[in-house]
């Protein structure tokens, strides 16, 4: 059996302001392409579907026409958990209806670890393979808040949470194992593991406060035969273990990202569980360049996208020493007549003389909510010992406020 692992699609993301439906139309487009082509018998996507949880009309349409049109492919499978930019409700709301092209949705978890196991069967209906579909776990869906507990006892209760959960989940799916045969186990899931690499940039938000370096190989139970991860937007494994890996964001999801390659995974179990795991490049489907430095520096780059007939979306930080109040004009200039366009543009010298004199300058864009909480104690005056347990109780706030599921209800 073929299995294709993918993650982190984020449909719907702009990038400063500028729409990217047209990078996703083709990614979606070459995915299908690339599905049909290489035989895939099923597909696992690891949540995070779409940037937010009121996808837009234009992201719901790519994908729904997604899934229809692999639906009707050789794949005979589609997997699809949430992540924590999803809405459990949506991504549930036509789940019965999906099931009708084998579609498998789980938005989240119930009291009946069964829902999250699903049976892959072949082209006869014979069982292949079992998935235990974990979506993400949300704070309150796997531990009890007790009052004064302290930040170790959170985070304790959190990494046992996880591990409770997936023990009942895999213990379901080894029950099936038996009746079976010896088919192999596919382990999915949403979230932050111990080592897990990150970008600059990357939009990859802290899911359990305080615990983001904790959760190790070992939560994991060892009747996994593969596990399919999402969240980092780094392809990577695990610690050592070849066998779990998150198969990253097929698109740059910031320009720290457009360096590094993209790629899917391809999971192929013969007539033991032993898998053969190998990547896959995701094309470039839209060129994002970060260029730094000074005036002529920049101009030279610039120049030199231009001869190579670049489209590249352009983010520029300006580095020199001198003031350079016309930057804007004279970037404007150089791209004139070309199908580049700039997304942003970081005047380092102007920034760092008004924030040294008065901040008026600096804005939003410059700041993250840690940063402007950090600003309010500032303001405030708050002393040192007293700011842990207000920026941890400020955290778990954000954390909340970011797993609301507006769709619910």
């Amino acid at each position: 059996m073929k299995i294709l692992h993918t993650s982190d699609w984020h449909i719907g993301r702009s990038l400063y302001g500028r729409k990217r439906y047209d990078e996703f139309s083709a990614f979606l487009d070459w995915l299908a392409e690339f599905i049909q082509t290489e035989s895939v018998d099923a597909l696992l996507v690891a949540g995070d579907i779409f940037d937010t949880s009121t996808p837009s009309n234009r992201s719901q349409e790519l994908y729904y026409r997604f899934l229809c049109k692999v639906s009707a492919s050789c794949c005979r499978h589609i997997v699809v958990i949430a992540g924590n930019h999803d809405s459990p409700s949506f991504l549930n709301a036509p789940k019965e209806l999906l099931r009708a092209l084998h579609v498998h949705v789980v938005g989240s978890i119930t009291d009946n670890p069964e829902d999250e196991v699903i049976t892959l069967t072949g082209p006869s209906d014979i069982p292949e393979a079992i998935v235990c579909a974990v979506p993400y776990l949300r704070d309150r869906d796997i531990r009890i808040v007790e009052a004064g507990e302290s930040i170790e006892d959170k985070n304790t209760r959190l990494i046992d949470g996880v591990q409770k959960h997936y023990a009942e989940v895999s213990r379901v799916a080894e029950e099936k194992q038996r009746e079976y045969g010896d088919i192999p186990i596919i382990g999915m899931g949403h979230l932050f593991t111990a080592g897990g690499k990150t970008i600059e940039g990357d939009g990859v938000r802290e899911l359990y406060v305080g615990s983001l370096a904790h959760v190790g190989e070992e939560v994991f139970p060892a009747c996994i035969d593969y596990l399919a991860l999402g969240h980092l937007h780094v392809p990577q494994k695990v610690g050592a273990a070849e066998y779990i890996r998150y198969s990253g964001s097929p698109i740059p999801m910031g320009y720290g990202e457009a360096t590094h390659g993209k790629s899917v995974v391809i999971v192929e179990f013969s007539n033991d569980p032993q898998s053969k795991i190998t990547l896959h490049p995701v094309p470039c489907f839209q060129a994002l360049e970060r260029i730094s430095g000074g005036i002529d520096k920049i101009t030279e780059s610039i120049h030199e996208l231009k001869s190579k007939g670049s489209n590249a979306w352009l983010e520029i930080e300006y580095t020199g020493t001198e003031i350079a109040g016309n930057l804007r004009e004279l970037i404007d200039e150089a791209i004139a007549n070309t199908a580049m366009e700039i997304r942003r543009i970081k005047n380092k010298r102007v920034v760092e003389r008004a924030i040294s004199r008065t901040c008026k300058n600096e804005t939003l864009d410059d700041l993250d909510v840690n940063d402007v909480f950090i600003r309010c104690l500032d303001t405030y005056e708050v002393t040192e010992d007293e700011r842990p347990a207000l920026i941890q109780s400020y955290k778990e706030i954000i954390t909340s406020l970011h797993e609301e599921d507006t769709n619910a209800g």
